[in-house]
């Protein structure tokens, strides 16, 4: 396989990592304060614990980040049917399932947001940025079962021949 054909999925996760970077860095020290100011009755203890979240959430984004680009690796080299790819694919859908958490930490003081703005609409904003991360972390797992029969698979017929 060209390595070019690889490239603009890099692209794309070089993208996603500066997008939370700057997430990281700028949006979410101005939430606080941001968020004090504008809801004094949101419970700041909850405030900080979410947002606390949210950074804990930014480490197995980068960990998935970097399976993937192992994984675009094993592709551009022909292994992809190899153990190695099993593993990147079960770390991601791992990493998946834990920004899933660190999302839906920030989901109690949305909801008390909502309340206090009635704004219902908030709540289920929130519940699907918490269950995104699902959806990748299923496609992962589905992927990583049929990496496996493959692998498996190919085994068997090389013990065959």
């Amino acid at each position: 396989m060209k390595r070019g054909s690889t490239w603009f999925l890099r692209g794309a996760l070089l993208f996603i990592a500066l997008i939370t970077i700057l997430i990281c860095v700028f949006a979410l020290p101005s939430i606080a304060p941001g968020m004090q100011a504008e809801f004094p009755a949101v419970n700041t203890t909850l405030l900080y614990i979410s947002i606390g979240g949210l950074y804990l959430s930014a480490i197995p984004i980068f960990i998935a980040l970097y399976q993937s680009f192992k994984l675009l690796n094993f592709i551009d080299k022909n292994t992809a049917f190899s153990q190695a790819s099993v593993n990147a694919l079960k770390a991601i859908k791992y990493c998946g399932l834990a920004v899933c958490l660190g999302f839906a930490a920030g989901i109690p003081v949305l909801f008390q947001v909502a309340e206090i703005d009635d704004a219902p609409g908030l709540g289920l904003m929130a519940l699907a940025f918490a269950c995104a991360p699902l959806v990748i972390t299923t496609f992962a797992a589905v992927l990583q079962k049929l990496l496996q029969n493959a692998i498996n698979i190919k085994s068997e017929n090389d013990l065959t021949v």
